[in-house]
């Protein structure tokens, strides 16, 4: 069994090195799956909604992934060459008062507008409402993730470790903007 594993991640990284961007949106698409089916299962869905699966995937895929994969080589533009304890301060600064609140509003707006299908009058009161509570609970996990990423973290696996807790936040996420409608599943 180790065997394959081994091989997998082999080849994982051989895919990560060739088509860095393509691997990254292919895993944050997969991860972003998986804590749906998770946020999907805690809150009480009886039955799986495909369709809701597949769309929190394409936003990995085509937005959360990318997005990840040319923000840290922006950062890496922005502090070329600097390192320490102060540059990663910076980073994990500069990332919770851009990216962070961005990302946050970006996901509320993809998953009320197109995940269910709500009215733009809907979802701009949903997210006036419940958006200060999200970014002050990010602004309380995510800045240890990032210092823990921008820290030990290579380049090559920012995205992927950032992916993997994200999908962690993304149940959050997901149960947080999830309306009481699409419980009828």
């Amino acid at each position: 069994m180790s065997e394959i594993v081994s091989d997998a991640w082999k080849r994982y990284l051989g895919q990560l090195q060739e088509h860095p961007l393509r691997t990254k949106a292919i895993t944050s698409g997969v991860l972003a799956g998986c804590s749906d089916a998770i946020a999907q299962k805690i809150s009480g869905i009886k039955k799986l909604q495909l369709r809701r699966l597949l769309l929190v995937m394409l936003y990995g895929f085509a937005y959360a992934g990318p997005f990840g994969h040319f923000l840290h080589k922006l950062m890496e533009i922005i502090f070329k060459g600097k390192k320490g304890k102060e540059t990663v301060a910076k980073k994990v600064i500069l990332e919770q008062l851009t990216a962070s609140p961005w990302n946050n509003m970006f996901f509320m707006m993809y998953y009320g507008l197109v995940i269910e299908g709500r009215p733009f009058s809907l979802v701009r009161s949903k997210v006036r409402k419940d958006y200060p509570t999200v970014q002050l609970t990010a602004w309380k996990f995510w800045p240890i993730v990032s210092w823990v990423n921008y820290q030990y973290m290579p380049l090559q696996f920012r995205v992927l470790f950032h992916s993997f807790v994200a999908s962690c936040w993304a149940v959050f996420l997901n149960l947080k903007a999830r309306s009481v409608a699409v419980k009828l599943a």
